[in-house]
């Protein structure tokens, strides 16, 4: 029995990082940004590196999320996501624990 819970969680715990790629795919995030090789914007790894022990990152990389900018990574800008509040902290706590 035991063995059976922990391949179901293990099942909902895959399922619910896979549904955030997804939400990353909908929402253009990975035409710049790859989980560990950086692309045009850092890879998820490191920023997750970046931020590893901020208590305030979340609602950080949530306001730069919703506003876009430039300068934090490099020059080249980043725009501002077309994802919701609700879906851009599922982005940022996803890539901040699963990275």
């Amino acid at each position: 029995m035991r063995y059976l819970l922990l391949l179901a969680l293990a099942a909902l715990l895959n399922g619910s990082c896979l549904a955030d790629a997804s939400l990353a795919m909908q929402r253009g995030c990975v035409g710049c940004h790859k989980a560990d090789v950086k692309v045009v914007g850092p890879a998820y790894k490191d920023i997750a590196e970046r931020y590893r022990g901020d208590a305030g990152a979340v609602d950080k990389l949530m306001a730069r999320l919703a506003t876009g900018g430039s300068g934090v990574w490099g020059t080249i800008p980043m725009p501002p996501s077309a994802a919701n509040p609700e879906e851009t902290r599922i982005l940022v706590e996803w890539i901040l624990s699963a990275h």
